[in-house]
């Protein structure tokens, strides 16, 4: 590979006096959420009542016959009806976790039960089309690896989102730059988990770009470093609980979809492409807005215990980016031309989607209301 080693960025840091983050070790699990319709509530009381066993079918079917219901809904209303269904999302959610942390008071045997897979996949069908649907048919001509990142960067630049960072930088409360670390830690407190699932199934140049990304995005193997316990502490320095999943009860529709999309291209290997095109635009687009989201908090009153985080990514990604654009996302079309536009859904799905988790946030604002479920102040706290 030419591409030059994320870890000289690191080394740097660390020279510079970047100082590890204490890990709080809370909830290794994700706290069990509150249900949010028929569908999740079956779910979980299914899920809940003990390890599968001979009658686990018979325990999922009233998920079933509630989610048939609410699948036949959205079918009469419209092709992305299922992105707009907090209960069908949460529901997901709970199902994609049993093969990441796994969920408070839910039997690791779950995880691949076959009836509770069949049922995952009666949404997924769905939920894929959707996805697919949102992201739209982009389309690159060209198979070499240049080509392809050339394209992955046309596609990020043309993307006319709504700016959360810009709003973050110039024009937010500390209330909701607060409610902006909520909503995102959704995600952040698992940061780099879906990605990894692509690991085993690339070989080659691909494989080993990802490998470089993802050490990175682990801290080079040092507990402290990773950037799920970066983020975790920016959390904690401006009073928010750091629990993984804590505020997962009041994270609205979008966020799940967007962590929704990314386990769904990431448990299936014939989505491949589309978990490193989604990588690749993450990595394409993170580098201005976490120095724009660092200038927000700044402008807050924040100091470097809130912003490193954000000032870690914007050396990080600025290499990350041409690693996935090029060595991991190229790459990986030049060994396989029929792959392409998997890694172009990825890509698109990736900019559209996160772009409605701002435009929703946003919109939120800008009505004077909050961007979660329910205000902070109002908020559950599982941890500290």
């Amino acid at each position: 590979m030419t591409s030059t080693p994320v870890r000289e960025h690191t080394s740097t840091n660390d020279d510079a006096g970047r100082r590890a983050v204490p890990a709080t070790g809370n909830a290794a699990r994700l706290p069990l959420p509150r249900p949010r319709g028929p569908v999740s509530s079956a779910l979980i009381t299914a899920l809940t009542a003990g390890p599968p066993a001979d009658d686990a079918h018979a325990r999922l079917e009233p998920m079933r016959a509630a989610a048939a219901d609410a699948l036949q809904n959205a079918e009469h209303a419209d092709e992305l009806a299922v992105l707009h269904d907090g209960d069908l999302q949460l529901a997901l959610t709970v199902m994609y976790e049993l093969h990441h942390r796994g969920v408070d008071g839910v039997d690791d045997e779950w995880e691949w039960e076959p009836a509770l897979l069949a049922v995952r996949q009666s949404l997924e069908r769905p939920f894929e089309a959707a996805v697919r649907t949102r992201a739209g048919r982009p389309v690159c001509e060209e198979t070499d690896a240049a080509g392809v990142a050339k394209r992955l960067f046309e596609l990020a630049e043309a993307d006319d989102s709504p700016s959360l960072s810009r709003y973050l930088a110039r024009r937010a409360t500390a209330g909701q730059a607060r409610e902006f670390l909520a909503l995102r830690s959704v995600y952040q407190l698992m940061e780099a988990d879906p990605h990894t699932w692509a690991i085993p199934r690339l070989y080659g140049t691909p494989k080993a770009a990802l490998v470089e990304i993802q050490a990175d995005e682990y801290g080079g193997g040092r507990p402290g470093y990773l950037h799920s316990e970066l983020f975790a502490a920016t959390m904690r320095s401006a009073g928010l609980d750091d629990t993984y999943g804590a505020y997962l009860d009041v994270a609205p529709t979008p966020a799940l979809v967007s962590l929704n999309t990314m386990s769904l291209f990431a448990l299936h290997r014939r989505l491949r492409g589309a978990i490193v095109g989604h990588l690749a635009a993450y990595e394409i687009t993170s580098s201005i807005p976490s120095r724009l989201y660092s200038t927000g908090f700044r402008r807050l009153g924040h100091g470097t215990d809130t912003t490193r985080y954000f000032d870690e990514h914007v050396e990080a990604d600025a290499v990350h980016e041409q690693i996935a654009a090029r060595d991991l996302a190229g790459k990986l079309v030049e060994q396989d031309p029929a792959i392409r536009d998997d890694v172009l859904l990825g890509a698109a799905a990736c900019l559209a989607i996160e772009g409605d988790v701002g435009a929703y946030a946003l919109g939120r604002w800008e009505d004077g209301a909050s961007a979660l479920l329910a205000p902070l102040d109002d908020a559950p706290m599982t941890g500290a």
